[in-house]
């Protein structure tokens, strides 16, 4: 194996990769060697430049616009990879969304599309990833989630309840594709340094990025490179013995008690 390239010659999809994590996640496995499957719902032009700098790697990348809380969306994106590589080794199923109120405001709406595209359609991709994993003997599977899954975030009764599903799926299926030679975990980021980030605070006097900042140990936030990281070391060999686990990535912020 090319120590330098590790992944050389391995397909993966990262589901919401046209910007911040899920573009860092894509980029490194490009770095590593990988061809990707680049996969956006709204915003192609975002897309299409992670797309170029990936090429611009000398890997393979294409682009294919996605839905994830649509089963029907699901599975043409599926359909494409296979008719595009044949197979996949790497799944990091990072498209997130979710309604953002207290509980005595949640609608019925709301909740459903924050569970489909939370929970649900990791549940429903994962199908699909394996039977294209098969075909390369094995693979990973990656999902991103929160620490509001287990604890109490403001407004965040919706998307925490939808983590602490897709964390759960996360620990079935581990055991479940752990016979076909597919690895599954998830990754807990703590508040993650992103552009989006940055212009919600510029927009804002919101003092929670720095709050964060004091209260963590390691002195800074977590970046999308941090996270990226993580992803690269599982989906490596070295990791092929942690399975169905929550990998929290937070710089020790949720370890002190705080009175």
């Amino acid at each position: 194996m090319n120590t330098e390239l590790p992944f050389q010659g391995k397909v993966t999809l990262v589901t919401g990769s046209g910007r911040g994590i899920g573009k860092a996640i894509a980029m490194k496995f490009a770095q590593k060697g990988s061809d990707i499957v680049v996969n956006y719902v709204r915003n192609k032009a975002q897309a299409d430049e992670t797309s170029a700098q990936i090429k611009a790697l000398g890997r393979k990348a294409i682009i294919i616009r996605a839905d994830v809380s649509k089963i029907d969306s699901i599975d043409e994106l599926f359909r494409q990879i296979e008719k595009e590589f044949g197979g996949l080794d790497f799944f990091i199923s990072n498209a997130a969304s979710g309604s953002n109120k207290p509980g005595m405001q949640q609608q019925p709406g709301g909740w459903d599309y924050t569970m489909n595209t939370n929970a649900r359609a990791f549940l429903f991709a994962a199908q699909c990833a394996a039977q294209l994993m098969e075909k390369h003997k094995g693979g990973v599977m990656l999902a991103i989630t929160s620490p509001g899954s287990l604890r109490v975030l403001p407004d965040y009764i919706a998307v925490g309840a939808s983590k602490a599903a897709l964390e759960s799926l996360v620990r079935y299926l581990a055991v479940e594709l752990a016979p076909k030679n597919i690895v599954v975990n998830a990754i807990s980021p703590g508040m993650v340094l992103t552009d989006a980030l940055r212009y919600f605070q510029a927009m804002s006097d919101d003092e929670i990025p720095q709050k964060t900042i004091r209260a963590t140990p390691a002195g800074r936030l977590v970046t999308p490179e941090d996270i990226a990281n993580l992803a690269v070391f599982l989906c490596s060999p070295e990791a092929a013995m942690i399975r169905g686990q929550v990998i929290v990535i937070d710089g020790g912020f949720t370890l002190p008690v705080r009175v």
